[in-house]
């Protein structure tokens, strides 16, 4: 069956809770994971937000690999550097998990105004949800380099051809998308907020 691009990110939704409804680690990573292709067909308008994806992805793939059964719950790692009172550390995990939830709510945004507002360029739809997202947690310097990055993005039309090639509804996997991911970001924003870092500035 063709599916979109969207197709794999929305299938590893499926799977990222325990019959408990807890996240699991691996198919969380996973999911994550599968978003990355979909960023990458924005060109260098996203580079610094693929970059900074893959390496707190990495940073958290590793820590599950040293121990599988002991981080098969995604908060476990948090957890313990919450003990050990590492969690607030630049290279936590605790840390990686925030900003690849903030990056991920960006790209979430971005998607719901590209469906919602038919009308924006790529620039506006980018702009928008980076004010919405991850604008009040970024420095001026971070501020001004993604500012610069996102007038790069492509031209719209040129956009939702290259991410539609594979087939399938991409309308309605967008949609999908912006439907089911927040909650599962809101999870993670909830237990960030519990241990006092949600509200973490870069």
């Amino acid at each position: 069956m063709a599916g979109t691009v969207f197709t794999p990110s929305l299938e590893g939704m499926k799977l990222v809770k325990s019959e408990e409804g807890h996240l699991l680690a691996k198919p969380f990573l996973e999911m994550c994971k599968n978003v990355l292709p979909v960023i990458e067909k924005l060109g260098s308008a996203l580079t610094l937000v693929k970059s900074d994806i893959g390496g707190n992805i990495t940073r958290l793939e590793n820590k599950y690999s040293s121990d599988p059964s002991k981080y098969h719950l995604l908060y476990s790692m948090m957890k313990e550097e919450l003990a050990a009172k590492k969690a607030k550390d630049s290279s936590s995990c605790t840390n990686g998990l925030l900003w690849l939830t903030r990056a991920m709510d960006f790209l979430v945004q971005m998607f719901c105004n590209l469906i919602e507002h038919a009308e924006w360029t790529m620039p506006q739809a980018c702009s928008d949800a980076y004010s919405k997202t991850l604008k009040k947690w970024h420095g001026w310097v971070a501020s001004t380099t993604f500012t610069a990055a996102m007038k790069l993005a492509p031209e719209r039309k040129k956009f939702m051809e290259i991410i539609g090639e594979g087939g399938g509804d991409l309308n309605a996997d967008i949609r999908n998308f912006c439907t089911m991911f927040p909650p599962i970001l809101e999870e993670n924003h909830k237990f960030l907020a519990s241990v006092g870092m949600d509200d973490l500035k870069a």
